[in-house]
């Protein structure tokens, strides 16, 4: 059970609920973890606006939900997981194999590992990452452009990350854990 409240959409604030039905709108649901974060009307709308503008960036939904897969796994967090597990086979129709490898940070395509490679170095050194990260995924044909919308995902996922573990958020998808101890 969630140790913040999940308010429905019509229990939440006032300034939430116009962004609440825009993510319904979107989704087709509203979930749990958006009505969480709606207690904090800025909290969402910054939230909202963060994940709006990296939709429109140069990294591909897929790659986005692989990164999100690598981050969630290294946080450990069971919420982001069962989501982005979700997203990932329904929306970015990735494949079971692909989703379990992008949970560890590995692809197949060289490219691609390069970028859930340093996406995971940005996260285990809290951005403090070395030249020969940076160098590798300058290699793989990734500008700085990119390079920035890889550590503004990661941060996107670690934000919901920890919200999500600090409020053990109750899991609205099929429910899928993590492998290892934050």
């Amino acid at each position: 059970m969630s140790r913040l409240s999940i308010p429905t959409v019509e229990q939440s604030l006032p300034a939430s609920q116009p962004l609440l039905a825009a993510v319904e709108k979107q989704l087709g649901v509203v979930p749990n973890l958006m009505k969480l974060v709606g207690h904090s009307p800025a909290g969402l709308e910054g939230y909202l606006s963060l994940n709006g503008a990296l939709n429109k960036g140069k990294l591909s939904h897929a790659l986005r939900e692989r990164i999100a897969l690598t981050v969630a796994e290294f946080n450990g967090c069971d919420y982001c997981l069962s989501v982005h597990s979700y997203l990932s086979a329904n929306v970015a129709k990735l494949s079971p194999a692909e989703i379990d490898a992008a949970r560890d940070g590995r692809s197949d395509d060289p490219r691609t590992a390069a970028a859930l490679h340093f996406a995971r170095r940005v996260a285990e050194s809290r951005g403090r990452v070395s030249d020969a990260d940076l160098a590798t995924l300058r290699a793989a044909d990734f500008d700085e452009a990119a390079v920035l919308e890889i550590v503004l995902n990661v941060a996107l996922n670690v934000l919901t990350n920890y919200v999500n573990n600090v409020a053990q958020t109750d899991i609205d998808f099929p429910v899928v854990t993590a492998r290892q101890a934050a």
